[in-house]
Parts: structure tokens; sequence; C-alpha cells
């Protein structure tokens, strides 16, 4: 294989580092389409967000195809299924490659969150129990403990879906899901600021207390201020980071 040749989490032929390859659990195997492409495009949506395929990088069919050991058919539905959901970029005579990181697009995913999850924490209060509470507490228990990365961002997608699931409203639960996948990227970078994680559990633990005392309007007014701070805080970080690397650097001068 080429060496500029990416390797993708759960191929056949990965020589990825362990913590890196996505492994499936032991007796299930690849099926015929569509499974197959849904399985390839799960594993390469995976390698996106963990940062194993970065921002530009090519996906060449043939490549990914040799990699899953599949023919070109499953890797093509695979690749139009995460250029619909945004993960992948298509160019004519330049073929596939990772979608960039986008400061515009970080803003407004947090934008259409606050909306939207304001509008399902407002539904869901009357419907919660002690039960839902307390599933709630416990998600934001474990996500307040995480300092793993990625198990970080399943605890806090959970501790948000489960402040909304008793508004039992499946066609928004599933549009707040489809956000939360696609901002998974940027929340990640929210870790190379360290003091934000400590304000954001503080966020969560009063938006929960909102939430118990059944308080619409404030929880509607926690949520949504917790989500646009964040698109805030990710656009500016996004924005500083290209105007650095557009910044040419100096020659240093010859010493005399």
């Amino acid at each position: 294989m080429d060496k500029s040749t990416p390797r993708f989490p759960g191929g056949a032929a990965s020589r990825a580092p362990i913590s890196k390859v996505q492994t499936f659990p032991v007796g299930i195997a690849l099926e015929p389409r569509p499974s197959t492409s849904r399985m390839i495009a799960d594993a390469l949506r995976l390698a996106i967000v963990e940062g194993t395929l970065q921002p530009g990088m090519p996906l060449r069919q043939d490549a990914v195809a040799r990699q899953f050991s599949v023919s070109a058919i499953p890797v093509r539905e695979a690749l139009r299924q995460l250029e619909s959901e945004g993960w992948v970029r298509s160019e004519t005579h330049k073929g596939a490659t990772v979608s960039p990181l986008v400061a515009d697009e970080a803003r407004e995913i947090y934008e259409m969150r606050a909306a939207l999850e304001s509008l399902a924490i407002g539904l869901a209060i009357s419907h919660h129990t002690d039960g839902t509470l307390a599933e709630a507490a416990a998600r934001l228990k474990a996500a307040t403990a995480e300092a793993d990365e990625t198990l970080y961002v399943a605890h806090n997608q959970a501790f948000h879906l489960s402040l909304y699931a008793p508004a039992c409203r499946p066609r928004l639960m599933e549009l707040i899901q489809t956000l939360h996948r696609r901002g998974e990227r940027y929340l990640r970078m929210k870790f190379d600021v360290p003091s934000d994680k400590a304000l954001s559990d503080s966020e969560h633990a009063d938006l929960l207390r909102a939430v118990e005392r059944r308080d619409v309007a404030r929880a509607q007014a926690l949520v949504s201020a917790h989500l646009l701070s964040s698109g805030e805080l990710l656009y500016r970080f996004l924005t500083d980071k290209q105007a650095a690397e557009a910044k040419p650097v100096k020659p240093r001068r010859p010493r005399a």
C-alpha cells in the first residue's frame, strides 16, 4: 500500500495503533449491502471524529476497498452517505476528501442545537419522573467524572438526550442526534481549553436542577445559553487557529 494511503479502523489490513482500531463484537460479520456500506461508513466516521483521518485527507475508493476487503460498490455507497452527512467532500477530478473544520459550521451547529434542544426540554419537563431524573443525574455524574475525551463525548450526549427523551418526539430527537454527531468533531476541540470542561459541568448541574424544579423558562434559557456560548467558543478558537496558520513566517536574519 502507498505510504500516503490512510489506514482506517476496522479494515482487514489495518495496522493502526490498537487504541485507534474499530472493533466489532465477536460473531458479527459484514453482511451484503446495504449493511456493508453502513458499517464502512461507521468506521470511517469514527476515524474522522477521532482524528485518524485528518481534514483534507483523500479517501480513495480503491484503497478503502482494499482496507476492508470489499468491492468498490459498498465503499462508493458509504462515501455518498458520509458526504450527505457533511463528513466527506467530493470534487470532480479530485475524488473524496475529509471535510475541513469550519468556524461558521461549528457556530451554526450549536445555534441549531440551542433552538431544537430548548424546544425539546420545554416539551419534556412535565413528563419527567423520579426514574428519568435519576437517570439524568447518573449521566451527569458519569460525564463530570470522565477524563477520556471519547467517553466524555458519549456521556455528554447521553446526559443531554436523557433530559429530552420524556418529550416523546422521535423526529425531533432524530434531528438533535444528527446535530450531536455533526458537532462531535468540534466538541472534542474544547478539550484544548481545560477550563471549559469545569464550566460546562457546572452549567449541566444548573440545568438539571431547573428540570428537577420543573422550571421550564429557566431550563430553556440555560440550555440555550450553554449551547450558544459553546458555539461562540469554538468559532473563536477555529478563527484564531486559521488566522495563525495563515500568517506568513518571517525568515530568520543571517547571523553577522
